[in-house]
């Protein structure tokens, strides 16, 4: 992999990921917010109905890397039925990682929106770490051998509420959104995201699907480039997001 911004060399994954420290910039009221996304070049972030065939070994590679810097993961729930996660961090390398940062092995798994989840995915069955469940439905989850907590909102999902929750409540100080499309742009347009991270794949999708902040009301909102790497034709860009 080589690192074209800001300072041009040779790089890696891990050690990109070794230098980020993002509970630095932890508000009070809120964990700091990452955001990861591959994009083709026409800007759509799936290509029927999933993420995964964007990117390559290396963007995945790069997901997991994130996963091991955050407190918790967060998902919508249209997100987890076309993708199935299973446990965000399975690797004993990088579970000791993220010890040897001060995180417990397994992040948060934090889950917005209604109950119709596939309730026999990996997350839910294999028994690893725990899920939070932010939704305005009714009715009760089955159970699972992963455990599961309930975060119930009236109407919709508020997600200022939920927010200060987890930084409050349960010492989240770094949250890592995955999407979908729709999570991003609400997060977006709360101004909750602080960063993004987005991998620039050299394809074209076509069609109709959702880009990176589907729904996002039109205004302009400045960004900062922290980074941009690239490794087989894939650039990987960090973006700040520039507040007054």
């Amino acid at each position: 992999m080589k690192r074209l911004l800001p300072d041009p060399g040779e790089t890696t994954v891990a050690d990109q990921m070794a230098a980020l420290d993002l509970a630095a910039g932890a508000p009070a009221d809120r964990p700091y917010t990452i955001t990861n996304f591959a994009l083709t070049l026409d800007g759509r972030a799936t290509i029927a109905g999933r993420s995964g065939s964007i990117g390559s070994d290396t963007d995945t590679a790069m997901l997991v890397g994130l996963r091991t810097t955050v407190d918790a993961v967060m998902i919508g729930a249209g997100t987890m039925r076309a993708e199935r996660y299973g446990c965000p961090v399975s690797d004993p390398a990088k579970r000791a990682r993220r010890e040897q940062r001060g995180l417990v092995a397994v992040p948060l798994m934090v889950i917005v929106g209604s109950l119709d989840l596939p309730w026999d995915a990996p997350l839910f069955t294999d028994g690893e770490g725990e899920v939070l469940l932010l939704t305005a439905a009714e009715g009760e989850p089955p159970d699972t051998a992963t455990p599961l907590a309930l975060d119930r909102h009236d109407g919709i999902v508020d997600l200022a509420a939920a927010m200060r929750n987890l930084r409050a409540e349960r010492g989240i100080r770094t949250l890592l959104c995955e999407g979908g499309p729709h999570l991003h742009a609400q997060l977006i347009e709360a101004d909750f995201v602080d960063e993004m991270f987005v991998t620039h794949a050299p394809k074209l999708a076509g069609g109709e699907g959702p880009h990176l902040v589907h729904g996002l009301p039109e205004r302009e909102r400045p960004l900062e480039l922290a980074w941009l790497l690239e490794d087989g034709g894939e650039l990987y860009a960090r973006y700040r997001v520039v507040r007054d």
